[in-house]
């Protein structure tokens, strides 16, 4: 099937791309397709602004399912340290440190199959003090059902993750203990609750291209399409059963961000796991592909990343800028998280957290 590189495109957001049309675009020149993509990028956002996220681990380790590629899964040995559920105040001050250093939204996940009743107020106080700091929020807690997910959206939540991981015809391969079906009703959910998405999913680990074009297609057909799609590469993990599994090409990764951003044009286009194995000039291709959002910092939950100033280094080099939100003054900071805590210690919120 032949494509048109045309740079005219179709007035507002499409649903209902095939998956032969979205075969055509990865069959592409390579040229060709990054200028297509970052012309539709360029018709959508600010083409020198990038959001930027910080993402923390609230609870680690112990996670019930079977994902292959995860450390945090019980099922694999991977000398991960297990901890238990953080205090509602030192996530608060991590927030603002976040802050400081230019995240515009906080990012808290947990590894649970699906949250607690035990914990489930304390994400909840989280979620509040994060929002009263200025920042965006969003959580990634498992499964949801209708009032956890009416819950999150009453605390103020601005962004629930919760990705697909890949195509549904490979995932039973990833993951059995939780269905393809049981992702996408959580996501069904959090969307009814009016609580924006993020959702996307992870390249090279082990599928193919017809896998990946059928996770952006899968992506594509949600209406309104996901407002964060997160694009990670795989960080193998000794331990998980994914360890050995072949590298993907550079360029198939890029391929895949430009096709994204033609597919969701309004959609936040994530460069998020595996930052940290590219060097400058792939992430800068990936940029130029139609990434505008990166998680930064020194970790993603147990993996490493790129430290937020080499980000910053990276972003004064190719003359980015980090997408700005309303500015809180360091003493509304402080006086948010003193509130905070005092509101913790009436509710002895430190002393109940479970793993």
């Amino acid at each position: 099937m032949s494509l048109s590189t045309s740079t005219n495109t179709v007035s507002g957001p499409r649903y209902d791309w095939t998956h032969a049309e979205i075969k055509a675009l990865f069959d592409l020149p390579f040229m060709d397709l990054m200028f297509r993509a970052q012309t539709v990028h360029r018709e959508n956002f600010a083409p020198n602004e990038v959001q930027v996220s910080t993402l923390l681990s609230i609870k680690t380790g112990a996670c019930p399912e079977d994902c292959k590629y995860c450390p945090q899964s019980g099922h694999y040995n991977t000398e991960l340290e297990k901890e238990k559920l953080m205090e509602v105040q030192k996530v608060l001050e991590e927030a603002a440190l976040a802050k400081e250093k230019g995240a515009s939204r906080f990012c808290m996940g947990a590894a649970w199959k699906h949250p607690s009743e035990k914990d489930f107020p304390y994400v909840l106080e989280m979620i509040k003090g994060v929002k009263s700091l200025g920042l965006e929020s969003c959580v990634t807690l498992g499964t949801l059902n209708d009032e956890q997910a009416q819950r999150l959206s009453d605390a103020g939540l601005d962004y629930y993750n919760h990705n697909l991981d890949t195509s549904a015809e490979f995932y039973d391969s990833i993951i059995t203990t939780r269905t393809y079906q049981d992702r996408l009703d959580t996501l069904s959910r959090v969307r009814d609750s009016g609580i924006k998405l993020c959702c996307g999913g992870i390249m090279g680990m082990g599928e193919e291209q017809k896998d990946r074009v059928g996770l952006l297609r899968q992506l594509s057909l949600m209406t309104p399409h996901p407002e964060s799609v997160p694009i990670n590469m795989l960080v193998k993990v000794e331990g998980t059963p994914l360890e050995n599994v072949e590298d993907l090409d550079t360029f198939e990764f890029i391929r895949t961000i430009a096709v994204a951003r033609i597919l969701m044009p309004k959609s936040h286009v994530r460069l998020s796991a595996g930052r940290q194995g590219m060097n400058e000039q792939t992430q800068a291709l990936c940029f130029m592909a139609g990434a505008n959002s990166i998680f930064y910092g020194e970790k993603l939950l147990t993996t490493g990343n790129p430290e937020a100033d080499k980000d910053m280094a990276l972003f004064a080099n190719l003359g980015i800028n980090p997408e700005k939100r309303e500015e809180h003054s360091d003493e509304a900071v402080a006086e948010a998280i003193a509130a905070q805590a005092v509101k913790q210690e009436e509710s002895k919120l430190f002393y109940e957290a479970s793993v």
